[in-house]
């Protein structure tokens, strides 16, 4: 069972940073494949400010996220959807 408590509260609190609408805004660990995943869901009117321009935000998203799975010690796959 993997233990990714800090990597999916730091994907929600950079994901309510964002967001217009942060109550819209829910995150949960699958761990139905190999790897877990972190999925975030967000608004559809805050989808595009959460992926960027060219997926900048988004990438930078999943770069502080794996950094705290990391601490977590886990490896992690994160999925932007929007709700």
């Amino acid at each position: 069972m993997s233990d990714l408590t800090r990597a999916s509260e730091v994907a929600e609190y950079l994901a309510k940073s964002l967001a217009d609408e942060p109550d819209a805004v829910s995150v949960a660990i699958n761990t139905d494949g190999d790897t877990p995943q972190i999925d975030v869901t967000v608004a559809q009117g805050d989808l595009g400010r959460v992926i960027g321009k060219r997926g900048r935000v988004a990438n930078a998203f999943r770069t502080v996220v794996r950094a705290a799975a990391h601490l977590d010690a886990e490896l992690v796959l994160q999925e932007i959807k929007n709700g």
